[in-house]
């Protein structure tokens, strides 16, 4: 096999294409990349059999052929001088040569049939805007647990219905939900569980490749994501996804709005005091509310906001990471938060904004 290719162009592709390739598994092809070149197309890909890649390369094919080179490729090839950079591997060798601009580096090798057989790029699926779902995305994954124990609570809930798009994700602490209208919804109902790391490389692989949409093909065993002409598969994950519907309250009996940029900068501020086992408290009182945290290893701190509150005071304490997250992830220049008391959970939504953000309190000492 030998092929030419633009440095930036077989740099960039074996960067991408590694995100997928096992940093920790024992089975050492998995962390590495294949390489197929045949007449006329060129193409990179890598698994770690849980998550599938595959990344067009742009090329000039003098020889097609197939090869599994290490994740260090990418990093020698961008440490090269600008140019056209060859690639070559003879059949049967342990070896990879790269040269080009002066520099010339032999890389040992694995052979491309002992690389796993990559999930088939096969149905049809919905069609959806490239802003629509990397908004979905970025705003819900970040709930998902990283707890391996749970792996439920570690994809998102991801539903495409005559309703549209809904994204569900939560961590047992706090769950985002966000339900977005589709211009061609699919009658039908279709729905799996995705695991969060797969749908944040398909938001990361939307902005890398600037593209206008995704098609996305929802099936029994896996999810398949068409971006252009690169294939982003991912094993769906099987169980019961907590019903978000009977979680989120109907009714509170406080609904405060507070400007966003306001309340964020609060929390940023106070939230330097606010360590992983202090919660962030909120204490209410008709006309305003105090934001504090207190460390006795720090020190402590608190700011008051105007807010439109009334009644018995009320005082809650929160994950000041989750909480900012929460506020973060709200659209426009309003957040409301939803109270019904200091042990039942606190709801983060927008004016007139499909997104919902339910947080759990943390029980505060006297």
């Amino acid at each position: 096999m030998r092929l030419v290719s633009a440095k930036d162009d077989l740099a960039g592709t074996l960067a991408v294409a590694a995100r997928a390739a096992s940093a920790k598994s024992t089975i050492q092809i998995l962390s590495h990349v294949l390489l197929r070149a045949e007449e006329g197309r060129c193409e990179l890909a890598a698994t770690d059999m849980e998550l599938s890649l595959r990344v067009p390369l742009s090329a000039t094919v003098e020889q097609p052929g197939a090869v599994v080179v290490p994740r260090l490729a990418g990093d020698i090839v961008r440490t090269m001088a600008d140019g056209p950079i060859t690639l070559e591997h003879r059949a049967n060798e342990g070896v990879v040569s790269l040269s080009g601009g002066g520099s010339s580096f032999t890389l040992n090798c694995l052979q491309a049939s002992d690389f796993p057989e990559l999930p088939p790029d096969e149905g049809t699926g919905l069609v959806i805007p490239a802003d629509v779902l990397v908004e979905a995305i970025d705003r819900v994954a970040r709930a998902a647990s990283r707890d391996e124990t749970r792996p439920v609570l570690t994809g998102v809930l991801v539903r495409l219905g005559p309703d549209g798009m809904t994204m569900v994700a939560t961590d047992s602490y706090r769950l985002a939900v966000r339900q977005t209208p589709l211009e061609s919804p699919p009658s039908d109902v279709r729905e799996a569980i995705v695991p969060a790391r797969a749908l944040s490389e398909v938001s990361r692989l939307l902005g890398v490749a600037r593209a206008d949409s995704c098609e996305v093909v929802l099936g029994e065993s896996q999810a398949l994501f068409r971006i252009g002409e690169m294939r982003l598969t991912s094993r769906v994950i099987e169980g019961q996804f907590p019903d978000h519907r009977q979680l989120v309250p109907d009714a509170f009996e406080h609904d405060v709005a507070f400007d966003r940029a306001e309340l964020l900068g609060v929390l940023t501020r106070i939230g330097v005091l606010a360590q992983r086992s202090t919660p962030v408290r909120l204490a209410f009182e008709p006309g305003a509310v105090t934001i504090s945290a207190s460390s006795d290893q720090v020190g402590e701190g608190r700011e008051s906001l105007p807010v439109a509150f009334s009644g018995e005071g009320l005082e809650m304490g929160f994950n000041v990471e989750f909480l900012r997250a929460g506020v973060e992830s709200v659209g426009g220049d309003e957040v409301r938060l939803g109270l019904i008391s200091p042990l039942r959970p606190g709801l983060l939504r927008g004016a007139g904004d499909e997104y919902r953000y339910l947080l759990m309190p943390i029980r505060l000492n006297a």
